[in-house]
C-alpha cells in the first residue's frame, strides 16, 4: 500500500509502526456554528482511509478531536449572551449528527479540548524546560528558531516567512524575541473561559491542543496525521516542532492532506454568500449523495461543487443502489438453491473487480478508481443476473457489493441500515441497565446489537462499538 506523505512530497510503502495496528489522529472541527461541506471533505475521505485499513486487518486507533475553546467560540458565545460551553456543547451534538447523515464511523476517541488543559500545560512546561518555550507577562511563546527542522512539512523557509509571511506576526509581536515565535498559552481577557496555569490564567493556543490530546491517546509516535491542506502551515508545522521537541522522537510517520473544496469553480466564503453548510445540503440530498460525490475525485485534487455534480452524483449512487435492491428481489423470488457449475465460473469473474478496486484503493486512496471498479460489478451483476439465478450465486454477488461499498462508506443494504444515533441510545440503555444490575436487560441489548451487525468493546475510555 502506498499513500503520498507531504513530509517527502512523494508516495510511500506503508508500513506501520506496530505490525497489524494504525494509530491516526484527524484534526477535528473548531465547533462554533454547523459544519460546512469543506469540513466534510476530510471527515468522509479519512473515515475512508481508515475504513479500507480495517477491510486489510488492521486495528486501527482513530482519534479526531473537537476544538472547544477558540477566539470564534467566546465570539458566537458573547453575541448570544451565552456560555463557550453551551455553544461548544450545542455544535459538538449537531456536528454529530451530520456525521452520521454522512456515515462517519465514531472515532475511537473524540478529545474535547477544554478536557485536556492539564495535559497541555505540563507539555508547555515540558518545552520551557528544555528551552524551547519562555515566558513573557503571563504569555507563553514558542522558540521558533531553536528547532532546527522548523518548516521540514511545509517546505517554508524561516528566513522567508520573516520577510513574507505576515500572518504569522500575531499579537504581542514586541514581547517575542522573534516575530515568529508562536504562542502555547495567553492569558484570560475580561469575559473569556479560562484555566489556572503557572503563568497566567488563561488558556492555550490551539497548536499544543492536538499535540497533547495526540499524544495522550494514540502516544509520543502516530502513524498517520491527517487534515485539509489549509491545516499544513501553520498548524501542523508548531505540532510537528512542540510535539518532536517535547517527546524527543519523530512526531508521525506520514502527513496525508486533502486539497480544497470550491463551490461553482469559486472559493467559498460567507462574503460570496456561497457559504453552504451541511445541514442545508441534507435539506436537498441524502448525506450519502454528499459522501458519494466526495470520493468521486483523489483526495487531493481540488474538487468543484456543483448542482450539476451533486445530481450526477445522485444518479450514480442510485444505479449502485439500483442493483442491490435488484439482487435482494431476485434473491427473495429465487427457485434454485444452489450455484450451476456456469454460475461459479461467473463468479470467479468478480475477482477482477476486487483486485481492481483493491489496487486503486493501495494507490494512494484513489476513490474515484474504486467507485469505477465498483461500478464494473454493477455492470456485471446486472447483465449475469435475471429470475432463474440461484439464491447463492445472488447472495454472493450481493455480499461483494456491500463489501466493497462498505469500504467506501456507502450504504446500499437499506434495510439493514442502523443509525449510529440509534446505536449510541441503545448503549447508553444497556449502561443504564448495567448499573441497575439489570444484567438480563444489557445483555438483550448486547445481542440485539449483534444481530444488527454490531460489535461492542468495554474498555477504560467507556464503550466502543462497530460493525461486524
Amino acid at each position: 500500500m502506498e499513500l503520498y506523505n507531504t513530509l517527502s512530497k512523494k508516495k510511500e510503502k506503508f508500513v506501520p509502526l506496530e505490525e497489524g495496528k494504525v494509530k491516526m489522529y484527524v484534526c477535528g472541527p473548531t465547533v462554533y456554528n454547523f459544519i460546512h461541506i469543506g469540513n466534510a471533505r476530510p471527515m468522509i475521505v479519512f473515515d475512508t482511509v481508515r475504513r479500507y485499513f480495517e477491510y486489510k486487518g488492521y486495528d486501527v486507533n482513530f482519534v479526531s478531536n473537537f476544538t472547544d475553546v477558540d477566539d470564534k467560540i467566546i465570539k458566537r458565545a458573547i453575541e448570544e449572551g451565552v456560555s463557550s460551553d453551551e455553544i461548544s456543547k450545542r455544535y459538538i451534538a449537531e456536528c454529530k449528527k451530520d456525521m452520521d447523515g454522512m456515515n462517519i464511523k465514531p472515532a475511537t476517541k473524540n478529545p474535547l479540548a477544554t478536557e485536556e488543559i492539564s495535559g497541555m500545560v505540563h507539555m508547555i512546561q515540558t518545552l520551557i524546560d528544555k528551552g524551547y518555550a519562555y515566558e513573557k507577562n503571563g504569555t507563553v511563546y514558542y522558540r521558533t528558531r531553536k528547532f532546527e527542522e522548523y518548516g521540514k512539512l511545509s517546505h517554508k523557509n524561516l528566513d522567508d516567512l520573516r520577510s513574507g509571511e505576515r500572518s504569522l506576526l500575531v499579537t504581542g509581536e514586541d514581547e517575542k524575541e522573534d516575530p515568529l515565535d508562536f504562542v502555547l498559552w495567553k492569558p484570560k481577557k475580561e469575559g473569556e473561559p479560562s484555566w489556572e496555569s503557572p503563568w497566567s490564567d488563561g488558556r492555550p493556543g490551539w497548536h499544543i491542543e492536538c499535540s497533547e490530546m495526540s499524544k495522550k491517546y494514540l502516544g509520543e509516535q502516530i502513524d498517520i496525521h491527517a487534515g485539509g491542506e489549509d491545516l499544513v502551515f501553520p498548524h501542523h508545522e508548531n505540532e510537528i516542532a512542540q510535539s518532536e521537541a517535547a517527546n524527543g522522537k519523530e512526531f508521525s510517520k506520514y502527513w496525508m492532506h486533502n486539497a480544497f473544496l470550491n463551490i461553482d469553480n469559486k472559493k467559498m466564503s460567507k462574503s460570496l454568500g456561497n457559504f453552504r453548510t451541511v445541514r442545508e445540503i441534507s435539506e436537498q440530498y441524502d448525506l450519502q449523495v454528499l459522501r458519494f460525490f466526495m470520493l468521486s475525485a483523489h483526495y487531493r485534487s481540488p474538487l468543484n461543487f456543483s448542482a450539476d455534480l451533486m445530481e450526477a452524483s445522485k444518479n450514480g449512487l442510485e444505479r449502485i443502489v439500483n442493483a442491490a435492491e435488484n439482487l435482494k428481489f431476485l434473491m427473495k423470488n429465487a427457485k434454485a438453491e444452489s450455484m450451476t457449475e456456469e454460475e461459479g465460473k461467473l463468479f470467479a469473474q468478480t475477482d477482477v473487480f476486487v483486485k481492481d478496486f483493491e489496487r486503486s484503493m493501495e494507490d494512494d486512496f484513489n476513490t474515484a478508481d474504486a467507485v469505477a471498479a465498483v461500478f464494473d460489478l454493477v455492470k456485471f451483476t446486472n447483465s449475469n443476473t435475471e429470475a432463474d439465478s440461484s439464491k447463492e450465486f445472488l447472495s454472493k454477488l450481493f455480499d461483494l457489493l456491500v463489501k466493497l461499498t462498505d469500504v467506501l462508506g456507502l450504504i446500499v443494504d437499506k434495510e439493514e441500515e442502523i443509525l449510529a444515533e440509534d446505536i449510541e441510545k441503545l448503549i447508553e440503555e444497556r449502561q443504564a441497565a448495567r448499573k441497575a444490575k439489570d444484567f438480563a436487560r444489557a445483555d438483550a441489548i448486547r445481542d440485539e446489537l449483534l444481530a444488527k451487525g454490531i460489535i461492542l468493546k468495554d474498555t477504560r475510555e467507556g464503550v466502543q462499538w462497530k460493525k461486524a
